[in-house]
C-alpha cells in the first residue's frame, strides 16, 4: 500500500491540500453551514488532448465510466448514489473531465469508494461500447447535426482555430465516433484515468484529517499510470480576417465573431508578451460589453437601437491553451445580420477610443465581486472553481487573487487590451444563413 506524505500547503484555514504517494491530489474545503459534502473527481483530460480519427473519445469515455467495474455491473453506480440519497453527473470539457455527487456529509465513504473504484477497474465490454455508441452518435445528431445554431458554432470554431485541438467539438465529429473501436476506448482509459492523473475536490462539512484519511484507505492502493506525454499543438499566427457564411434549415439568422486571446495560463507562462494585468482587463472588457441590462450591448443594441434581439459577448480566462473573445447575436425583424455586426464593431470602436466611465468600470467590479459571494454560498461551484483552477494547471490559490485583481483593473487598460487583441487580423466571422430544407424547395417547385 502506498504511504502517507501529509498536508502540502495551505492557503487559509479552510482549504487543505494532499498528496498521496501514487500521485493523487486531494483538495478539501471545509464548509461548515449545512450537513452535505460535494465530491469532485478532475481528470486531465478532455477533447484538446486528442487527436484526429478519434476526437470525442474523451467525451465517449465519460459515458462508459457508468456501465460498470469488476465489483459492479452497468448502471449501479447511480442506483447506489440515488439510495443514499445523492445527486451525480459528470461533463467533458475542451481541457477536463470531471466526475461529481453531492451526499449527505455521513455518505462520504460511499463516493469515495464507487470513485476509486472505476478509477482502475473498468470494465469496458464489446457489447456496452457497441450500444453507448449508438447513443453517443444519436446524441451528437440530436444536439448539434440537427440544431442550425450548434452546428454553426461548430463549424465556427474549426474555422477560427487552424493547427490548435479547440478546432475540434468536445461530442467529436460523426466519422470519428462512428468508427471508435472498443480497443481505443480501452487504450484512452488506461492512459488518463489513472490517481497521477487525477485531482479529487471535497467541500462540504467534513473534516480534513479524515477525508485524507478516507482518499488513503480508498484511492490509496491504486497503481499510478506512465501518462503519455501531451504534444504541444500551438496555433500558428493567424494573418487576417476569416469569414465563414453556414446555410441551414435555421429559424433566423445568427452571427458569431472570436477575436483570438490569451489565457491566463499562457500569460503565466509568457509573461515578457502577455502581461498578466491584460487578461483581467479583458475581463472587465467582457463585462462591460455584456454583463447585465446596463452593459453596453443590451443598452445600445437591444433596448436602444433595436438592432438585434441578442447580442452577447464572452471571454474564458481559465482556458488551459490561447482562446477566443467572442461575440453573437441574433438581428431584430427587419434587420440583418450585415447591421448587426456593424453595430457590434462599432462599440469595439468606441471601446477603444472613448475614455471609459469609472461608473461604468465600478458597475462592473461589483458584479464581479457579487459573483464571487453566490459562489461562494454554493459548495458544487465552490469545488467547481477549485478543480478548473487545478486541473489547467494555474491551481486553486488563484481564485484568492480573482476579485482584488479585477478591481485592481483601470479604464486605461481596458481601452488598451481592446486595442491590442481586437484586430481584425485574428477575427473570425461566422454567418448563419436561414435557408429552407431541401425536401420544402422541391416541394414548392412541385407544385
Amino acid at each position: 500500500m502506498l504511504g502517507q506524505s501529509g498536508i502540502l500547503s495551505a492557503a487559509s484555514e479552510k482549504t487543505h491540500e494532499f498528496k498521496l504517494d501514487n500521485g493523487l491530489k486531494l483538495i478539501v474545503q471545509e464548509d461548515h453551514r449545512s450537513p452535505v459534502v460535494v465530491t469532485q473527481v478532475w481528470y486531465k483530460v478532455g477533447s484538446s488532448y486528442e487527436h484526429e480519427g478519434i476526437t470525442g473519445l474523451s467525451h465517449m469515455l465519460e459515458h462508459m465510466m457508468f456501465k460498470g467495474t469488476n465489483e459492479l455491473k452497468s448502471g449501479e453506480f447511480s442506483r447506489i448514489i440515488a439510495e443514499n440519497g445523492g445527486r451525480e453527473n459528470a461533463f467533458t470539457n475542451r481541457d477536463y473531465t470531471a466526475y461529481y455527487q453531492q451526499l449527505e456529509k455521513s455518505r462520504l465513504p460511499v463516493s469515495f469508494k464507487l470513485e476509486a473504484d472505476r478509477m482502475r477497474n473498468l470494465i469496458i465490454s464489446d457489447e456496452e461500447f457497441l450500444k453507448e455508441r449508438k447513443v453517443v452518435s444519436e446524441e451528437r445528431r440530436m444536439r448539434t447535426d440537427d440544431n442550425p445554431q450548434s452546428l454553426a458554432y461548430e463549424t465556427f470554431q474549426a474555422t477560427a482555430w487552424q493547427t490548435s485541438p479547440y478546432r475540434n467539438p468536445v461530442i467529436g465529429w460523426m466519422a470519428d465516433i462512428l468508427h471508435y473501436e472498443p480497443q481505443d476506448m480501452r487504450d484512452w482509459y488506461s492512459m488518463w484515468y489513472a490517481p497521477n492523473n487525477a485531482t479529487v475536490v471535497v467541500v462540504g462539512d467534513v473534516n480534513p484529517e479524515e477525508v485524507y484519511q478516507l482518499a488513503l484507505k480508498h484511492f490509496g492502493p491504486l497503481k499510478p499510470e506512465q501518462l503519455a506525454v501531451l504534444k504541444n499543438r500551438p496555433e500558428v499566427e493567424q494573418r487576417g480576417e476569416k469569414r465563414i457564411l453556414i446555410k441551414d434549415d435555421a429559424k433566423v439568422p445568427y452571427l458569431m465573431m472570436g477575436y483570438k486571446v490569451p489565457s491566463l495560463l499562457q500569460a503565466h507562462a509568457n509573461p515578457q508578451e502577455i502581461p498578466e494585468q491584460d487578461i483581467y482587463a479583458l475581463e472587465v472588457l467582457a463585462g462591460v460589453l455584456d454583463g447585465g441590462n446596463s452593459s453596453r450591448l443590451t443598452k445600445n443594441l437591444i433596448r436602444g437601437q433595436e438592432i438585434a434581439t441578442s447580442a452577447g459577448a464572452g471571454y474564458s480566462m481559465m482556458s488551459r491553451l490561447d482562446t477566443l473573445f467572442l461575440f453573437d447575436g441574433a438581428p431584430a425583424h427587419g434587420q440583418t445580420v450585415e447591421t448587426l455586426e456593424k453595430a457590434i464593431r462599432a462599440e469595439i470602436e468606441k471601446v477603444k477610443n472613448e475614455p471609459l466611465d469609472e461608473k461604468e468600470m465600478e458597475r462592473v467590479k461589483t458584479q464581479v465581486i457579487t459573483s464571487d459571494i453566490y459562489e461562494k454560498d454554493s459548495v458544487y461551484y465552490q469545488a467547481m472553481v477549485i478543480g478548473i483552477l487545478e486541473t489547467v494547471g494555474l491551481g486553486w490559490h488563484i481564485r484568492d487573487e480573482y476579485v482584488e485583481k479585477v478591481k485592481a483593473v483601470t479604464a486605461d487598460q481596458v481601452q488598451a487590451v481592446a486595442r491590442k487583441y481586437l484586430i481584425d487580423d485574428h477575427l473570425t466571422v461566422a454567418i448563419l444563413e436561414p435557408v429552407p430544407e431541401q425536401k420544402e424547395q422541391l416541394t414548392a417547385v412541385s407544385n
